[in-house]
């Protein structure tokens, strides 16, 4: 449970309401969110266009109930407004609950009825970023000072690391510990180096298949879904969190966004300029339902807080004003994410900021060991 409320009827009229927070939800008077930035609820009509950052809300106001979520959606919140239930996960619900969507303010009364639903887009956010910044020293130091001005706010924290370009930038710009899990014996020797190389603390748990059909149960009540490609991405990450939370940890630092912002996917590879364009947009409008309300679940159930640095506000206004060209590069060999290479060549050594990297859930082996035990 991360955000859960519902409200008590007598006679038909609402008579009491029971709410509660869990970390890193938060509980500030009658308002229950998940939000680092401060929220003014003067502003409750556009707070997708106030709130600077990822944020889910449930706030009980003296006429009606407030729900609201950032334009990414990254942050779940789910309601039923005939029994007037609210919650971050679906399975708070008796029936199939409607989605709080990306972007949206809803004004619900206390006797059920929705007096108001607005969405808010990605371009009433976002927008402005048509204006392209060709001169790429700029870019580089523009997202380095972003970079570094958000390590200030970390308290308990570590780093979710792989050895990849993504993590690796980040532990080299900020000072805190490393932790790792893998199924691959290669990986965790590739790993243990480039933390050596990075000068940095590390801890790896080393997990195997009965990890796998131990915690498999777990990570599909977490993210309530069966979805294969999700719970093989989920699995290594639901373990590395609780490695973490282990260790002693509350926050854990992942590089979440690098690829959509950046271009790191290899089917970007094939595509045209014009059609990189439109399909990395697309991608990060989706980040949040695609992956972002998977990854939060997974924190939700273990009581753990994500930060993700490269999808700070202003680094995606950034980013979305870099041309395609300095994101997959084709002068020779294809190069993606071009920009946040040669931004870690100045943290990192250019053997790890340059090296190609597998996505989670085969680079860690977790694909094939739930090919095995989850039939």
């Amino acid at each position: 449970m991360s955000i859960y409320a519902f409200v008590e009827f007598e006679g038909g009229l609402a008579k009491r309401v029971y709410a509660n927070a869990k970390y890193p939800s938060k509980r500030i008077g009658n308002v229950f969110m998940d939000c680092d930035s401060d929220v003014n609820l003067k502003f409750a009509d556009v707070l997708p266009q106030r709130v600077e950052g990822f944020y889910s809300l449930l706030a009980f106001r003296p006429s009606h109930v407030l729900l609201s979520r950032d334009v990414l959606g990254g942050k779940p919140l789910y309601f039923d407004n005939t029994t007037m239930t609210f919650s971050s996960f679906k399975g708070y619900f008796e029936d199939e609950p409607m989605s709080v969507l990306p972007g949206e303010v809803i004004k619900i009364g206390y006797d059920g009825e929705i007096i108001e639903r607005r969405v808010f887009s990605f371009d009433d956010v976002f927008g402005g970023y048509e204006g392209l910044c060709s001169d790429l020293e700029e870019i580089k130091d523009v997202l380095i000072e972003k970079l570094i001005e958000i390590g200030k706010s970390f308290k308990n924290s570590c780093i979710a690391f792989s050895g990849g370009v993504d993590s690796s930038l980040l532990a080299g710009i900020y000072d805190l510990p490393l932790v790792s899990v893998t199924a691959s014996k290669t990986e965790k020797e590739w790993i243990e180096k480039s933390a050596k190389l990075l000068k940095r603390d590390l801890e790896v748990y080393e997990f195997d298949e009965n990890d796998v059909k131990s915690v498999l149960p777990k990570v599909i009540s977490a993210i309530e879904t069966t979805d294969r490609l999700q719970v093989s991405i989920a699995l290594p990450i639901y373990l590395c969190m609780r490695f973490a939370k282990e260790l002693g940890f509350d926050e854990i630092v992942f590089g979440q966004g690098a690829d959509e912002l950046f271009g790191g996917y290899k089917r970007y590879e094939s595509m045209t300029e014009r059609e990189l364009e439109q399909e990395l947009l697309n991608d990060i409008k989706n980040i949040g339902e695609k992956n972002l309300v998977r990854d939060n679940k997974v924190a939700y159930n273990l009581g753990m807080k994500i930060i993700t640095p490269y999808l700070q506000w202003d680094i995606v206004r950034m980013a979305l004003r870099i041309p395609v060209r300095f994101k997959v590069r084709r002068d020779g060999d294809v190069v993606r994410k071009f920009v946040l290479r040669e931004i870690a060549k100045e943290f990192i050594p250019k053997e790890i900021a340059y090296r190609d990297k597998k996505a989670i859930q085969y680079s860690t082996k977790t694909s094939n060991i739930l090919k095995k035990v989850w039939s």
